[in-house]
């Protein structure tokens, strides 16, 4: 019955992507601006792989995770960032269902599987400071490789549920979405149905793949400010916080954004508002956590001045 009722609707083939702005002058700057981001979000993010790849001092779990991180930084802001930098300089801003589709599963894939990853780089620095003894022992590289593979898995899974939940709504007109990209929440609103399960399932998973990674990302670091508080040289101090400050800042930068975004009700979101914290944690937070990561590690410093150091020799 329900069937035959949606049969009579006509679907949309096709979404337009309103984008930011339709003034033509405003959305050049735009264009620039952004293709400034972009390109140095895979610039940096491209170069603390190739350092942590060739530099065999920083074939160390930590890096593991790092390099993990900005390769999904990159591919995330790749799945989007190209195709709205298209749309920023086009008049025809449409992305076909299919396109939508696939757009919405990947960037929720990349976007779940970071927050887990967040979960494992803040258990590699609980191990680190508050077990350093054991720390070759029990962040072995079978046990990195499988917190990387698992948090993939539960990007790739959650994802489908999500996209299925949202893209098995009837999409019978109007085809406009306000927003510079397929994102679930911006999507729903054109849908021909109550979306009031939706929510629901957003909040659970949101729930789920936000607020347990947090926890235990908290939970981790309590342990770690307690293990630095005991540690009687001021230096030691300086030095064991330090290396947490970084990941704390990224996290925060990603999550919250997230959190906002995810798991409040449909009907409470502003347009304006969503774009500006998807750009936040999509566009920005890439940008951002190659500097973050490198300006605060003299590791990644060295490798940097030794890859230019031999490239210089060769020449």
């Amino acid at each position: 019955m329900q069937n035959q009722r949606w049969r009579n609707h006509s679907f949309v083939t096709e979404f337009i992507l309103l984008g930011f702005s339709r003034n033509p002058r405003t959305n050049w700057i735009l264009f620039f601006l952004f293709l400034f981001l972009y390109l140095f979000t895979v610039m940096g993010n491209g170069l603390i792989v190739t350092l942590i790849k060739v530099d065999v001092h920083l074939h160390t779990p930590m890096y593991f995770f790092l390099s993990t991180l900005s390769l999904l930084d990159l591919s995330y802001a790749t799945t989007t960032v190209p195709q709205m930098l298209v749309h920023l300089v086009s008049k025809h801003k449409a992305i076909s269902y299919v396109g939508c589709v696939v757009q919405m599963y990947i960037f929720l894939t990349l976007g779940i599987t970071e927050t887990w990853i967040f979960a494992a780089m803040a258990y590699d620095r609980y191990v680190a400071i508050c077990s350093p003894l054991h720390y070759g022992v029990q962040m072995s590289q079978t046990l990195c490789v499988l917190l990387v593979v698992s948090s993939a898995l539960c990007g790739l899974i959650c994802a489908f549920i999500y996209t299925v939940f949202a893209m098995s709504l009837p999409y019978c007109g109007p085809n406009e979405i306000n927003h510079f990209f397929c994102e679930i929440p911006a999507v729903l609103k054109l849908a021909c149905a109550d979306t009031s399960l939706n929510d629901q399932v957003d909040f659970i998973l949101g729930f789920i793949l936000l607020l347990i990674p947090l926890f235990l990302i908290l939970a981790s670091y309590i342990r770690i400010f307690i293990a630095i508080l005991r540690i009687r040289s001021t230096q030691g101090r300086i030095k064991a916080f330090s290396t947490c400050t970084s990941h704390i800042t990224v996290v925060t930068m990603f999550c919250i954004p997230c959190m906002v975004m995810y798991m409040r009700p449909g009907s409470e979101a502003s347009p304006e508002d969503d774009k500006k914290l998807a750009l936040f944690y999509n566009v920005i937070s890439a940008f951002l956590n190659p500097i973050i990561y490198s300006l605060r590690n003299k590791d990644v410093k060295r490798a940097f001045l030794k890859l230019v150091g031999r490239s210089e020799d060769t020449q």
